[in-house]
């Protein structure tokens, strides 16, 4: 398709939404069932377009809470500024010689948002090291986290909700390891309790405070506390609290480490468990300044290149991965493809401007390069996981109109949920005739619910719809049916 023809096609759709008010009329199912549940109609955005043809528009331009759909903005602007053969990625660096076996300075660990760095890839680095024939690191292990501005993104956040320790919580940063998870396997016997974590960290151990009680091995969360860890010198505890029941077992993941302790004591077991010891200590690297001598030239010695692009959005958009969308998002801010690489560091924009408002700047870029009005539109940290986001119905429209056109149309629309199939729509409409036929981003938070996505209607033609509602009653699954019936009455109409 040419380029006039997408832009009288966008001027079309900035021309139905701007005139939407007279089509503002909703769908009969989806008014009854927002009366019955006590939800007001000012509470809704939204917008139902088939072709050039604008269906329903309700309150198209109000801004609006998106929970996870704006991962829709994230993920799409990423396809096209980064491309699908992206792939974020670490490396292992040093400027020091080799002499006997022993690394005569510090090992870099140089992060760039490689969203698969895990246990195994660390194995792999550390293991191609031995490989070469370094037994002994003289130096330090130096983390290099400063492709993000700030290095530690999460230093100084309060805590999202009363969950601080679930993944969904966990704020990345461009050497984030393993998503800073601690895995653990509860094993209830009786009146014993066996514990076990993984991965293998270097003088970290777990104990349990939990208290063992008769109730169903379902409703284990029930009694579950606040993890927390403890440190004693060098030494750190992970303690569990509350309740647990009997004979039950259960595997959990949690987030309580501090980032530094979690990839260096990762990395030192690792280390070790190969036979490699070290003279130094892991430190953080120090951001640079005017006055410090430039930086010694460095040698590749060890990388690990995440999985491309359209993979990362599968696993963003289909189980709405906070961690994943806002890696993503700082991503925005800090990197470029490279064919070769895979990716490479932006050049410095000449200004103080964090990595988030640079990544802020790329999405309001792509929303102007595709006509689609910025205004109304709030970001944080592009996953929706915020009560500062903002967007409105017009917008997420706008950018499922740009899927639809962009050379990367199959890439985007395979890392959508499946009604009734997988994803977050894994168990809803599955007596629909959207099963399986309509691609949707979910969203949720206390007191919104959103959808956003394509569904065939009865004549098999792709429908964009997006609707979102901001109300305390959309509680209790209320909102989630009245959209659910928004996406059924498209499917059979």
């Amino acid at each position: 398709m040419s380029s006039s023809t997408n832009m009288i096609r966008r001027l079309i759709f900035a021309a139905l939404l701007a005139t939407g008010a007279a089509r503002a009329q909703l769908p009969e199912p989806v008014a009854q069932l927002m009366q019955s549940s006590g939800i007001p109609q000012q509470a809704a955005g939204i917008v139902v377009i088939r072709g050039d043809t604008l269906l329903v528009s309700h309150n198209a331009t109000q801004s609006m809470q998106p929970a996870s759909t704006m991962k829709l903005f994230t993920t799409m602007t990423a396809l096209e500024q980064l491309g699908p053969a992206f792939r974020g990625r670490t490396e292992l660096r040093s400027g020091a010689e080799v002499v006997n076996g022993v690394l005569q300075g510090d090992l870099l660990v140089k992060g760039g948002a490689d969203a698969d760095l895990n246990e195994d890839a660390i194995t792999h680095m550390l293991q191609a090291l031995r490989n070469q024939g370094i037994r002994r690191i003289k130096g330090d292990i130096v983390l290099d986290r400063l492709l993000f501005t700030p290095a530690r993104p999460d230093v100084g956040q309060p805590p999202f909700d009363e969950y601080p320790w679930a993944y969904y919580n966990v704020i990345p940063n461009a050497l984030l390891a393993n998503t800073n998870l601690l895995k653990v396997e509860m094993r209830a016997s009786g009146d014993k309790l066996s514990l076990a974590m993984t991965p293998e960290l270097d003088k970290v151990a777990i104990r349990s405070e939990l208290k063992l009680i008769n109730a169903p091995c379902s409703s284990w969360e029930n009694g579950w506390r606040p993890p927390e860890a403890s440190r004693t010198g060098d030494r750190i505890e992970v303690v569990l609290h509350g309740t647990f029941p009997r004979d039950c077992v259960k595997t959990t993941s949690v987030n309580v480490l501090d980032s530094h302790d979690y990839l260096a004591r990762l990395l030192l077991a690792g280390w070790r468990k190969l036979g490699g010891s070290i003279g130094g200590e892991v430190r953080e690297a120090a951001p640079p300044s005017p006055e410090a001598p430039p930086a010694a030239d460095t040698r590749l010695l060890a990388d690990h290149v995440s999985r491309a692009l359209p993979e990362i959005l599968r696993d963003t958009n289909k189980q709405s991965d906070n961690t994943l969308a806002r890696m993503l998002f700082l991503s925005l801010g800090s990197l470029e493809a490279d064919a070769a690489l895979g990716s490479r560091a932006l050049a410095p924009d000449g200004n103080a401007a964090s990595t988030a408002m640079r990544a802020e700047s790329a999405i309001h870029a792509w929303l102007a390069q595709h006509n689609i009005d910025g205004n109304g539109l709030v970001l944080d940290n592009g996953s929706g996981l915020s009560r500062v986001e903002r967007a409105t119905p017009a917008q997420l429209a706008g950018v499922l109109q740009a899927g639809l056109h962009s050379l990367w149309m199959p890439e985007f629309l395979s890392s959508l949920p499946i009604a009734a199939t997988d994803g977050t729509m894994r168990r809803r409409l599955k007596d629909s005739p959207a099963a399986l036929r309509a691609r949707i981003k979910t969203g949720s938070l206390n007191g919104v619910i959103a959808i956003a996505g394509y569904v065939q209607d009865a004549r098999n033609q792709p429908v964009i719809v997006v609707g979102i509602l901001n109300d305390e009653h959309v509680a209790n699954g209320a909102g989630r049916a009245v959209l659910d019936a928004l996406i059924d009455w498209v499917a059979r109409n």
